[in-house]
């Protein structure tokens, strides 16, 4: 069944299958080092309201781009923008202000949708949101693709930059902070990595399912890891697997790739975990 997704991969009339495979792979290295920090530090509502928040992003890029004009402006570029503020304002109030944080993340879960979504209305022509909202990693071009590399090497580096860092307060932020490590400031710049993420990961599976993509892998390999590096590694080649199984599947049976996706790496998830159980029994 796959020959036909692998024979489309070496076409050279349609390159968007191979730039989708690409964006895929690439963002699987992020999604492995960032989930493994979300799952761990237990802040997988955050990665919500920011990828929520993102919509707002697209909405504005598009309505620009199409009513002032601005070609060179792309849904991506909205998302980054849009992603990155509402991961800076959760940051900045979640530490530095009184404000309960669950309050700030649900208002900024709702604006974001709201106002992306009047963006969306008031932009001329027909544009469907579905794509956004659940994903379609065929729509990746090749100003995407480079995009899409430069956000995955900044994650890599800054996250190997400070592992320890990251690693010291995801597992024990009040013994971090007693040891004089700046623990606000590596919260705020691990939030922004998340943010980083969650626009790569819209375009592999859209704003609705971010939290699966981001969660689900980094769990499964928890389930076959003791250290967190470990976990980081195999969370980026499941992602790798899901990805691509999604994408080639999608394309065969002509499913919504993001959905399709999902359903991999909940079947594989789950597996996982009946195989542990089975373990324990035995």
């Amino acid at each position: 069944m796959l020959q036909e997704f692998f024979a489309a991969l070496a076409d050279p009339s349609v390159p968007f299958i191979r730039y989708a495979l690409i964006a895929g792979l690439l963002s699987s290295v992020s999604f492995g080092i960032i989930g493994s920090f979300v799952v761990v530090k237990r802040i997988s509502y955050i990665a919500g309201a920011i990828s929520h928040a993102a919509l707002a992003g697209i909405g504005a890029a598009l309505y620009f781009k199409h009513v002032y004009g601005l070609d060179f402006l792309s849904p991506l570029h909205g998302a980054i923008v849009a992603a990155l503020s509402a991961a800076l304002i959760i940051g900045l109030v979640s530490t530095y202000s009184n404000e309960r944080e669950d309050t700030i993340i649900g208002s900024i879960w709702a604006i974001g949708m709201a106002v992306g979504l009047l963006f969306i209305a008031r932009t001329p022509g027909y544009v469907d949101p579905m794509s956004y909202l659940f994903g379609n990693i065929l729509l990746v071009g090749r100003q995407e693709l480079i995009l899409i590399l430069v956000l995955d090497l900044l994650v890599i580096v800054l996250s190997i930059l400070f592992y320890h860092q990251f690693l010291a307060l995801s597992f024990d932020e009040e013994f971090t902070r007693l040891r004089g490590i700046p623990t606000r400031l590596y919260y705020v710049l691990l939030i922004l990595l998340i943010a980083v993420t969650v626009v790569l990961m819209v375009t592999v599976v859209g704003i609705v399912m971010v939290i699966a993509l981001l969660t689900i892998p980094a769990a499964t390999a928890g389930l076959f890891s003791k250290k967190l590096w470990q976990m980081m590694v195999l969370a980026g080649l499941f992602c790798a697997l899901f990805t691509s199984l999604g994408l080639g599947t999608s394309y065969v049976l002509d499913l919504p790739s993001g959905s399709t996706t999902i359903v991999f790496a909940g079947i594989v998830y789950l597996g996982g975990l009946l195989f542990r159980r089975l373990k324990q029994l035995t």
